[in-house]
């Protein structure tokens, strides 16, 4: 019996771009397009960790099915991983690239005998030799990937809707995508992501700095600040003849594929988030609305923490000269396109504050920290005079701390969540306090959840420009651990339940404005005008003293 001829690789179907024309002629379709081409020269580039990153239905899925079945072409000693968020999606990638095998004439060689492993889960080619590891094995990325040896993992959508909507759930995607390297044989191994971003904080969003390098092919060509957000990720071949034609913004990058009317349609059917995140690859405009808590929506000025009394009137705005005023060395932990802003208008004449409000949301021991904020108001503005998160739960350094806190602040009202404890910290705190800083001490408790609370709370005051911060206590917030700053837990939360890590600074942020916002129901413009009408009254009332005397105006004016 004659042994099989395994047939030579002809040396132009060693080109990627080359079998890709030819599986698409054997699959009736149309010639690749110039995008379709792009993303195939970009697969076989020897880069050995890649993103790609490409508007719904180009084909990425189709084209990388391809590009496996032209490595075990190759090379078929070659083992290759499909992972997927979700085990069919994995089967399917499986199932189609098990189709070209053994319908290609150029690939038939590489069908499955009777004694190798031929099931649309894992499957070898005939060239293979014996092996633990399949020439192609597909799995969900929650099923068990310990145990799997691959020289190539193809990634094909393992971030969905379903498993990145909280932090926790993106946390835990993140460590389960690090399992890769341990799969991943030396030196020859490659790793290939295909995806969608859900989110700003989207997996594929981080990738670089764990050594990927990302491309993006959007629908239409980019305008000026999509063009910034996506930065260097946008592929070369779309930068180059937009460089060239400007008149090309906003007109498909594909129109073989997605001709303009086709994309409108899309569009309107999408939604505008929808069709930026789904075709045009920019997660801005989905966090504009996703997060609705933003830097921008404050006033930032300087020196607030030491502040007895403030300005009579101050206003917002977000104009350039207001971002100039800023000091240049301001962190911003805010999402692309957020920034702080200096007040457009402070009025020379100063009040006294009405009132200063302490609140405190307790924690345990363990990684939640006692999260804190001093909260101040004048004419219907509040200013956050300083805020924070401490270590130590109920301690009695922690509680100390606190009440020091109170009194370098003059608080003269202190309100604390008893939901943790039952109670517990304000009994342990009442002593402390009332020997370092005597002042009332309210429980609050909340059955609501607790990121609709925050958001319904802090949102109004914020889109009216009501809270005013201080460039120190920036500054300071910076210092802390990452998840339990202030201001990146603010920018970062949703409606979903557990959308962040920690939520100590922020939500006591949100119970003490919660306590002002009922006595916030007076305008600032009124208010104003009454200060300045008693400011007025007095001044006259001096001057009548210096012009008739005291007794005299007393007279006169009875």
């Amino acid at each position: 019996m004659k042994s099989k001829i395994i047939p030579l690789v002809e040396p132009g179907v060693k080109n990627f771009k080359n079998f890709l024309y030819l599986a698409w002629k054997h699959l009736a379709l149309p010639e690749p397009t110039e995008i379709q081409y792009d993303i195939a020269d970009f697969l076989q580039e020897p880069n050995k960790r890649i993103v790609i990153e490409a508007f719904r239905g180009v084909g990425k899925s189709w084209i990388t099915s391809a590009f496996v079945c032209h490595q075990l072409l190759l090379n078929p000693q070659r083992n290759i991983l499909v992972v997927s968020a979700s085990k069919n999606r994995a089967d399917d990638f499986s199932t189609f690239t098990q189709r070209l095998i053994s319908e290609m004439p150029i690939l038939k060689h590489l069908t499955p005998r009777d004694d190798q492993r031929h099931s649309k889960i894992s499957f070898d080619v005939a060239p293979a030799r014996a092996s633990h590891a399949p020439s192609v094995k597909s799995l969900g990325v929650t099923s068990q990937l310990t145990g799997s040896r691959a020289d190539l993992i193809i990634a094909d959508d393992v971030e969905s809707a379903n498993n990145s909507q909280t932090q926790l759930m993106r946390d835990r995607l993140g460590e389960t995508v690090k399992e890769f390297d341990a799969i991943i044989k030396p030196e020859v191994g490659r790793i290939v992501f295909l995806g969608t971003p859900q989110t700003e904080m989207s997996l594929y969003n981080s990738m670089e700095e764990r050594g990927y390098k990302t491309r993006i092919w959007t629908a239409l060509y980019p305008t000026h600040i999509q063009k910034i957000n996506l930065g260097h990720k946008l592929a070369p071949v779309i930068i180059d003849k937009l460089n060239k034609d400007k008149k090309l913004e906003g007109k498909p990058t594909d129109p073989k594929r997605f001709d303009e009317i086709d994309l409108m349609e899309r569009e309107a059917s999408y939604g505008r988030s929808g069709f930026q995140l789904q075709f045009m690859l920019d997660t801005t405009l989905s966090d504009l609305e996703k997060y609705p808590l933003k830097l921008n929506d404050l006033i930032c000025v300087s020196g607030l923490s030491s502040w007895k009394e403030a300005p009579a009137k101050i206003q917002w705005a977000s104009g350039i000269d207001q971002i100039k005023n800023i000091d240049s060395e301001l962190p911003n932990v805010g999402l692309k396109g957020d920034y702080w802003v200096s007040p457009m208008y402070t009025s020379p004449e100063h009040a006294k504050f009405e009132g200063s409000v302490m609140s405190i949301d307790p924690s345990g021991r363990g990684a939640d920290m006692t999260g804190y904020s001093v909260v101040k108001m004048l004419h219907g503005v509040l200013y956050l005079t300083h805020c924070g998160a401490l270590k130590g739960g109920y301690s009695d350094e922690t509680l100390e701390r606190l009440s020091q806190i109170a009194k370098e602040q003059d608080v003269n009202y202190v309100v604390i969540e008893s939901n943790f404890g039952d109670g517990m910290a304000t009994a342990l705190l009442k002593p402390i306090m009332s020997r370092i800083h005597p002042c009332t001490i309210e429980e609050v408790r909340h059955s609501k959840q607790k990121e609709l609370r925050i958001i319904d709370t802090l949102e109004p005051v914020m889109n009216q420009h009501r809270l005013v911060v201080s460039q120190e206590m920036i500054k300071e917030d910076i210092k802390l651990e990452p998840d339990h700053q202030l201001f990146k837990q603010m920018t970062r939360i949703t409606k979903d339940k557990g959308a962040i890590k920690h939520d100590d600074a922020l939500d006591a942020l949100a119970i003490a404005v919660a306590y002002w916002v009922e006595r916030m129901d007076r305008d600032q413009e009124l208010s104003f005008n009454e200060h300045k009408n008693d400011l007025l009254q007095v001044e006259l009332d001096k001057f009548m003293d210096s012009a008739l005397g005291s007794k005299n105006r007393s007279s006169r004016w009875i």
